[in-house]
C-alpha cells in the first residue's frame, strides 16, 4: 500500500473526492431487459465497494457491464447494442439502464441509457433496425454516448482482458481510449468521428476505387486527419501521464514502461500537430488505390499500438507470465486512478470482474488497501464470498442467482 508520502508523490491523494459534476459512485441502479435480467434493481451507499457473489452464469458481470454503459463505448464486453437486449423480451422491447450518479460534493445525476426503441410499425416500413444508443441526463435527452465522458469515469478489468497483451492491437487501443477519456472528455467525440469517417472512406473507395468523387473523399480525408492527429496526441498525453505513476508500481504490482508506437506517432515526434495533419492528409490521398485494394486505410491512429514492458523483468509483457501480465494490467489502472485521484478529479468507478480469484494472498489485500487508498467505488465480482472476507463491513454484498440480486447480510433493505 502507498505511504501518505509516496501518495503524494505520485499525485495519489488519499483524501481525494471526485471533482463537481463527475460521479463519485452510483446510489441507484436500474435495468429494463438487459441481458438475463427482466427488470433489476439496486440501492447503493454510493461509496462503498460493491461486492457481487455467484455461481458462473448468474448474471454478475451483467451487471457490471450495465454500469459499464454509463460511460461512452460499447460497453465492457463491446457487444454489439442489440444483442445486449434479453433474449427472451417481447417484439420491439429494448434494453435500458437508469443510473443515480453522485459526485463529490454530494450532487446527485440521474442518467440514462439504452438501445433507441423502435416501434414493430417503423421497423416495418425502415427495413433492418438501425442501432443506436441514446442518452438522457435528468430526465433530458443528451444525444449519444459521447454525453457521458464528462459525467462518469470508467475503468474495469475483466477476464477477457487476460490476453490484452498477447492479442491484436485493437483491444489495447480500445483500452487507451478509455484511460483517454477520462483526462478528455471531447476524445470520445473525435474517436466517434473519425471512426465515422473512416468507415465511409473504406466504402468508397471499395465501391468505387479511385473513380470515387475526389472533393468527397478530400472532406474524408481531412477529418481522418484532423481528428486522427488530435487522438494520436491525446493518447500521447495520457501515456506521458502513466509513465511516471506506472514506473515503479503500485504496492505488489509491477512497474511497467508504456509506449506508443505507429505512423502518427512518428511524425508528431518529428514535426508539429498542424504539419502532421498536412502529412497524414497528403499519405491518404496519395494512398487510395492501395487503401481501396486493401479495404482499409494504411495509415492513422487506427494503426496504433500500445507497447507495455514489465520493468523488472525487462521483458515485453506479451512474453510475460498469465499471472504477471494480471499484474500488471491491475496496475496500469490502479495508476490512472490513482493519477486522477492526485489531480483533485476523484478516482474513477472501477469494475473489477474476477479479478480478486486470480490474486494470491498478499496482491489481493493490497488491491483492497489501495482501493481504500483511492477512495473509489470499486465493483468486484466472485464466485466465493470467502475471498473478500476482509471487506465485510465495509462493502455493500449482493448475492446473485439466476438474475435475482439478493441483499445479503450487513447491507441496508433493498
Amino acid at each position: 500500500m502507498l505511504s501518505s508520502e509516496d501518495a503524494s508523490a505520485s499525485g495519489v491523494s488519499s483524501a481525494s473526492a471526485a471533482a463537481p459534476g463527475v460521479a463519485a459512485g452510483l446510489t441507484r441502479l436500474k435495468l429494463t431487459e438487459f441481458r438475463c435480467y427482466p427488470a433489476a434493481q439496486l440501492r447503493l451507499d454510493g461509496k462503498k465497494p460493491v461486492v457481487l457473489t455467484g455461481h458462473n452464469g448468474a448474471g454478475k458481470t451483467n451487471l457490471l457491464e450495465a454500469v459499464s454503459y454509463l460511460a461512452p463505448g460499447r460497453g465492457l464486453r463491446g457487444a454489439r447494442l442489440g444483442d445486449v437486449t434479453r433474449a427472451h423480451a417481447g417484439d420491439g422491447s429494448s434494453w435500458a439502464v437508469a443510473a443515480t450518479v453522485i459526485d463529490g460534493e454530494g450532487v446527485e445525476t440521474k442518467l440514462g441509457t439504452g438501445l433507441e426503441p423502435v416501434s414493430s410499425e417503423a421497423g416495418r416500413e425502415a427495413g433492418p433496425r438501425r442501432e443506436r444508443r441514446v442518452v438522457r441526463v435528468d430526465g433530458e435527452a443528451a444525444g449519444g454516448p459521447s454525453a457521458l465522458a464528462d459525467r462518469v469515469r470508467l475503468s474495469w478489468i475483466t477476464p477477457q482482458m487476460d490476453r490484452l497483451f498477447t492479442e491484436a492491437p485493437s483491444g489495447r487501443r480500445r483500452f487507451l481510449d478509455r484511460l483517454v477519456y477520462g483526462f478528455d472528455p471531447d476524445h470520445a467525440r473525435r474517436v466517434g468521428v473519425y471512426e465515422r469517417a473512416l468507415r465511409e472512406r473504406n466504402k468508397v473507395l471499395r465501391e468505387y476505387g479511385t473513380r470515387a468523387d475526389a472533393a468527397w473523399l478530400d472532406a474524408l480525408e481531412h477529418t481522418l486527419a484532423e481528428q486522427g492527429i488530435a487522438i494520436a496526441a491525446a493518447r500521447r498525453e495520457t501515456v506521458a501521464r502513466l509513465r511516471g505513476a506506472i514506473a515503479t508500481g503500485v504496492g505488489p504490482f509491477p512497474g511497467a514502461e508504456i509506449d506508443l508506437q505507429g505512423q502518427v506517432e512518428e511524425w508528431l515526434d518529428q514535426m508539429a500537430a498542424v504539419d502532421a495533419e498536412d502529412r497524414l492528409s497528403q499519405h491518404l490521398r496519395q494512398a487510395r488505390e492501395t487503401d481501396a485494394n486493401a479495404s482499409s486505410a494504411g495509415a492513422g491512429p487506427h494503426k496504433s499500438d500500445l507497447l507495455v514492458r514489465h520493468k523488472a523483468n525487462d521483458m515485453p509483457a506479451e512474453l510475460c507470465s498469465t499471472g504477471e501480465q494480471k499484474a500488471l494490467l491491475i496496475a496500469i489502472v490502479l495508476a490512472e486512478a490513482g493519477i486522477h485521484a492526485g489531480m483533485g478529479h476523484g478516482a474513477p468507478i472501477l469494475l473489477l470482474d474476477e479479478v480478486a480469484a486470480h490474486l494470491d494472498q498478499e496482491r489481493r489485500l493490497a488491491l483492497f488497501e489501495e482501493m481504500a487508498v483511492l477512495g473509489a467505488q470499486v465493483w468486484l465480482t466472485g464466485t466465493d464470498r470467502e475471498l473478500f472476507k476482509t471487506l465485510e463491513g465495509e462493502a455493500e454484498f449482493f448475492a446473485i442467482e439466476d438474475g435475482q440480486i439478493t441483499a445479503e447480510e450487513g447491507g441496508p433493505e433493498r
